[in-house]
């Protein structure tokens, strides 16, 4: 009985030590295979590029809304006055005893810088020849 006893605790240690075994390959193979998927993704995906181009496009934010600012915002004041009294413009409506304010002038002063923005963007982009950089996909 003693017999089948340490048998049976000697089997039991071998399956464990091949069960632990087993975990450490897993454990071991699996950051590899992960990291590996990972840079594949990168690769694949263009991950890098985009990197990239917002870097780029956070810097290019800044130059664009400083003209915008300083050079479109001055043009659109002069026009229609003070972008704050353009701001200001407000309809007053009164109907069957309720009231709304509709901030026309405010949706107007945030369309047209919207659009200066656009321009801005546009005119640097088709100036500097920035959309012959990418490469054609094939």
């Amino acid at each position: 009985m003693a017999d089948k006893k340490s048998s049976r605790v000697a089997s039991a240690k071998a399956k464990a030590t091949e069960k632990a075994k087993q975990a450490r390959a897993r454990a071991t193979a699996a950051p590899t295979k992960h990291a590996s998927g990972f840079l594949e993704f990168v690769r694949t995906q263009g991950v890098v590029g985009l990197a990239v181009g917002l870097a780029i496009g956070t810097a290019a934010g800044a130059t664009v809304k400083s003209l915008v600012e300083g050079f479109i915002n001055p043009i659109v004041q002069f026009i229609v006055g003070t972008q704050q009294g353009l701001s200001a413009n407000i309809w007053h409506i009164e109907l069957w005893g309720r009231k709304a304010d509709i901030a026309w002038g405010a949706a107007l002063s945030s369309t047209i810088t919207l659009l200066a923005t656009a321009l801005v963007i546009y005119w640097i982009v088709n100036v500097f020849k920035l959309d012959k950089l990418d490469k054609p996909k094939q």
